[in-house]
């Protein structure tokens, strides 16, 4: 089983090797400056390339097999001083080695030595406590970070409250309680509001950004927990309930320490946070092609539809995206500027049993929206919101806010990962879809069975889909 810190672990891992990296290159560099500058001289360049790649390669050693950043966020100054200055010293004694075994010692003059050493140990200390404060005070509380809520007795509220948010975890913050065994909605606890109770709490959480809940119920039975558990499962909220627990063999449990709690996380899918990475990492590059693509188009796109109607040439709409953030979409202008006005006229008219709107021949669509619409044009710009994150090549359809807000909690799942620019239900034939329900169907198939193979594939699918014209109407 795995360990659900595993993402949390990684991000920690790869950050700081990447700021290490980064110091080490900085440092040499200068280290090299300041030797010209002492004594200007002649050097064999290959070396000192050669410097560069031991350097980096010892570097990315050095926090692999010894873990030299192995409880960080836990160090005080003075241990995090002494832990860079192990660090730079051990790269340096290997570095001295190295050189001699090959017979280069004599190459590298010593003040190249000093001057790293004492570059790489100020500048590394600094980044590492630069790193730190980001991540304790501005990472916390960014839109990143897991949003907890506490769902406890107000016996327990208190000292819950008090011992997750005076933690040293950077990975989550607590947003909101509920308190369960009384009606404490309004009032705050510890600086956190109460929001919830025993009578509101699922619809409640269902409208909120949440991505997990901390679980603390003494008293209550396996039964009631079981449920509690399953209602937020359902929606792809996170539990995180306190106690050694057995059941829901369902779902993918992993036993944790959460703020200092044991505590047994529940979730229909845990993704490898490696082939997130990469996932994003294809998300980068393809966003950056398809903007190229966009920035050649738009002259085009932009003059058609500025020709047929007034009005600008890019639509924005907030839309839900990864478990209830809201953001901005942008696509090319399809619609008169009248469309959102009129939708309400046309509701009787939906082709789509469920909280989505859709009509073939909707008569709010503009002679060239239907031809970008066609072409799946009219997405172009949607690049951008996949390079900054806030969408993924591959996902769910993210709902508008009034779709959202009709949502089940059965329905609420397909908002657990990224929404996308194209996913499972697009290139299955979007136009022959009359139910909701086989949307969320096809979305849940796609986040219980996802894999780097997976979106591959739907991505070829979606460009011949685009090529042949096939699911868009």
């Amino acid at each position: 089983m795995q360990n659900i810190n595993r993402k949390n672990k990684m991000i920690e891992i790869y950050s700081l090797i990447l700021i290490d990296l980064v110091v080490v290159f900085l440092s040499y560099t200068l280290a090299l400056f300041i030797r010209n500058i002492a004594r200007p001289y002649d050097y064999d360049t290959q070396i000192h390339y050669m410097g560069y790649l031991y350097l980096a390669l010892f570097c990315v050693l050095y926090s692999v097999l010894v873990e030299g950043n192995r409880g960080f966020f836990s160090r005080g100054y003075y241990v995090e001083f002494v832990a860079v200055s192990k660090y730079t010293i051990s790269i340096l004694v290997v570095w001295l080695m190295v050189l001699f075994v090959n017979k280069q010692i004599l190459s590298v003059s010593r003040l190249i030595f000093f001057s790293f050493g004492m570059i790489n140990i100020l500048f590394t200390y600094a980044a590492h406590i630069i790193f730190k404060k980001y991540m304790l005070i501005y990472y916390k509380k960014s839109s990143n970070s897991d949003k907890i809520m506490i769902v406890t007795l107000k016996s327990e509220a208190e000292k819950i409250v008090k011992r997750l948010t005076e933690g040293e975890d950077w990975n989550y913050q607590v947003t909101s309680v509920a308190v369960l065994d009384c009606d404490m909605t309004g009032e705050t606890i510890g600086g956190i509001p109460v929001i919830a109770n025993s009578e509101n709490l699922y619809e409640t959480a269902r409208q909120v950004m949440l991505d997990g809940v901390f679980l603390r119920l003494p008293g209550y039975s396996n039964v009631q927990i079981e449920k509690m558990i399953l209602s937020f499962e359902n929606m792809g909220i996170v539990s995180h309930y306190n106690f050694d627990f057995e059941g829901l063999a369902s779902s993918e449990k992993m036993i944790e320490n959460f703020a200092g709690y044991t505590v047994v996380s529940y979730s229909l899918k845990y993704f490898d946070f490696r082939r997130l990475l990469i996932k994003r990492a294809m998300d980068i590059l393809g966003s950056i092609v398809g903007l190229c693509i966009t920035a050649f188009l738009t002259p085009f796109v932009a003059a058609a539809i500025k020709i047929e109607s007034k009005g600008p040439v890019f639509f924005s709409q907030i839309r839900i995206g990864k478990n209830g953030r809201r953001f901005k979409i942008y696509k090319f202008r399809s619609m008169y500027l009248d469309a959102e006005e009129r939708k309400k006229e046309l509701e009787s008219q939906n082709e789509l049993s469920g909280p989505m709107f859709k009509m073939e021949n909707d008569p709010r669509v503009t002679k060239v929206g239907k031809f970008i619409r066609k072409t799946s044009i009219d997405e172009l710009p949607q690049f951008f919101n996949i390079l900054i994150g806030q969408m993924s090549l591959v996902g769910t359809r993210p709902p508008t806010e009034d779709e959202f807000e009709k949502y089940s909690l059965h329905y609420r799942r397909r908002l657990s990962i990224t929404p996308g620019l194209t996913g499972m239900w697009q290139v299955n034939g979007r136009s022959e879809v009359t139910d909701f329900d086989e949307v969320v169907k096809y979305d849940l198939e796609y986040i219980d069975n996802w894999s780097l193979g997976l979106d591959i594939k739907i991505l070829v699918q979606t460009v011949v889909s685009v090529l042949f014209r096939k699911g868009a109407k």
